[in-house]
């Protein structure tokens, strides 16, 4: 389905979720998801919002969950839409970056660490949606994103940046 067809001032989401990308010099840090939506992916961590959590705190908690380090000098990145043409959740998406983190990231039950450079990020290991917002938002900018997915096909998507 076409995102511009997409009712969005009255489309709900099944869950709100974050993201984080921890940054350090020209490398940005990342993990292969071990479990649960999208596992076996290369992401950055982040999940589902707890009641009563601001998004912010989420992508820092889930975070230390894990990576088992806590991100520092945090920033607001953005918010995507995903529209889910299957049985997968429609999800609002709030991104962070973060320039500075304390511990050590170290590999959970959850996920392995993987710093990679940000001029070779893997995207054909990502979902097909990140290539077109996460290298200008890890460049300072912010993104508002529309996508629509079917399993882990994209359909279509429309980007701002600010």
């Amino acid at each position: 389905m076409n995102v511009s067809s997409i009712d969005w001032t009255s489309w709900q989401p099944d869950m709100v979720a974050t993201l984080m990308f921890v940054v350090e010099d020209s490398r940005v840090l990342l993990i292969r998801k071990k479990r649960g939506l999208g596992a076996g992916n290369i992401n950055g961590p982040g999940g589902k919002l707890d009641p009563g959590e601001t998004p912010e705190q989420c992508a820092i908690r889930e975070t230390q969950e894990e990576l088992c380090i806590t991100p520092t000098q945090v920033r607001y990145g953005g918010e995507l839409f995903f529209h889910a043409e299957d049985e997968m959740p429609n999800i609002h998406g709030y991104v962070y970056v973060a320039t500075g983190y304390r511990g050590t990231p170290t590999e959970t039950d959850e996920a392995i660490p993987i710093w990679t450079q940000l001029d070779d990020i893997p995207f054909e290991e990502m979902w097909q949606d990140d290539r077109f917002w996460l290298p200008q938002v890890l460049a300072g900018q912010s993104v508002k994103g529309w996508f629509s997915f079917e399993g882990e096909q994209l359909l279509d998507y429309k980007v701002e940046f600010s």
